[in-house]
């Protein structure tokens, strides 16, 4: 009777435990991966993430960086001369031949859709005028953008360096940062690509390898495949869906595919993204001297849980208004910002402009608003 009575007792707790609903933190997906982290593209929240801060081997990945230094070189139309060097690099390959002459852009596109090591090579070369230039180049620009655990020692990923490595955090800033570049964005989406061969018989035809881009995945729209002995599989990879745009990142990962489709399903299902502010006039400002006259110059979206939206608040710094402030060119620029908070935390800010006829606000660079938008969650939890 005791073992019945037992067996009734788990019969139901298990029927009670189905019909409860789930906290949707619960939910969220288990990765096979070491390292993982997904964030959503424009905020940099961090929905997902696991040992996301850990220094770990990248592989291919790497070129992710080579890529957008070679984008924002401004010589994508120029013409590279092939190098024995860059002939003979070990690992994937676009079997370029020593001497011959390939435009940047075509480089780019091997590189990124086939990975070729020997397209790394001739890009840093062209670029930064040898390996350990263009290496230079690739850590300078990955401390501008905030990569706080990574070294880049060479363009390709391959195990050549003990003190070669990242985290996947990082690795998302770095995707975050890029697909803000158009020609990045469309670059890493693409799933064909044809260059001319140097013998003028035939083209070169690369598909990309990235089978998320090719079709797993009907939301990807980019990313960079990687894997070496030491490294293991890694992956970047981007969707969007109904405005929300998401990037995931797995480190030694055997089952990457599914993971990051996971990642990408599971936040697609809980996530909502909200305009907390729009860019425009601030029409709240009840100040004589700024009413009507102070502006966000691009709006601000979050992604939250389903019912997180009622927590935002926002609190508007301005500079007091000066008496020697004559004429518009004596205004500050900024004048003020706007702290965006999720209850207690400081989710982003926001520059606040003063307007008039003879002073637009100011147009911001490609780096300037990735600066902006950038915070670094450290303190925050996954899910947070």
């Amino acid at each position: 009777m005791r073992i019945q009575s037992s067996l009734i007792y788990i019969l139901l707790m298990t029927i009670l435990i189905s019909i409860i609903p789930a906290n949707k933190a619960m939910a969220a997906p288990g990765v096979s991966a070491n390292a993982a982290v997904l964030i959503e593209q424009e905020s940099g929240r961090v929905i997902f993430g696991k040992h996301e801060h850990e220094k770990r081997r990248i592989a291919s990945i790497t070129k992710i960086m080579t890529a957008i230094l070679a984008v924002e070189s401004g010589k994508m139309d120029e013409t590279v001369t092939v190098s024995k060097n860059a002939e003979g690099t070990e690992g994937s390959s676009l079997y370029l031949i020593a001497g011959e002459k390939i435009k940047l852009r075509d480089l780019v596109y091997g590189l990124m859709l086939r990975s070729g090591n020997d397209s790394a090579v001739a890009i840093a070369e062209h670029v930064g005028g040898s390996v350990e230039g263009f290496s230079y180049l690739m850590n300078q620009k990955a401390e501008e953008i905030g990569m706080k655990n990574t070294n880049f020692r060479n363009p390709h990923g391959l195990d050549t360096h003990e003190d070669h490595y990242s985290s996947a955090y990082d690795m998302a800033i770095l995707t975050r940062y890029a697909m803000l570049n158009k020609e990045y964005e469309e670059i890493a989406g693409t799933k064909v690509h044809r260059a001319p061969h140097p013998e003028g018989k035939w083209d070169r035809v690369w598909k990309n390898k990235n089978k998320l881009v090719t079709g797993l995945y009907k939301y990807s729209t980019g990313g960079k495949t990687g894997y070496t002995k030491r490294a293991k599989r890694t992956l970047v990879s981007t969707a969007s869906k109904d405005g929300m745009n998401l990037i995931a990142v797995t480190l030694n990962a055997p089952g990457d595919w599914n993971d990051h489709i996971a990642m990408f399903d599971y936040t697609f299902k809980n996530y909502e993204l909200v305009k907390v502010l729009d860019k425009g006039v601030i029409s709240k400002i009840k100040d004589p001297f700024y009413k009507n006259k102070v502006y966000y110059n691009h709006d601000f979206s979050y992604p939250v849980l389903k019912g997180e939206e009622s927590k935002f608040k926002v609190k508007i710094n301005l500079l007091t208004a000066k008496e020697s402030w004559k004429s518009p060119e004596d205004i500050p620029v900024p004048v003020g910002k706007a702290f965006i908070y999720l209850g207690d935390s400081v989710i982003g800010e926001q520059s606040i402009f003063f307007e008039t006829e003879n002073m637009p606000p100011p147009k911001e660079s490609f780096l300037d608003i990735f600066k902006n938008l950038f915070f670094t969650f450290m303190g925050l939890a996954s899910h947070g």
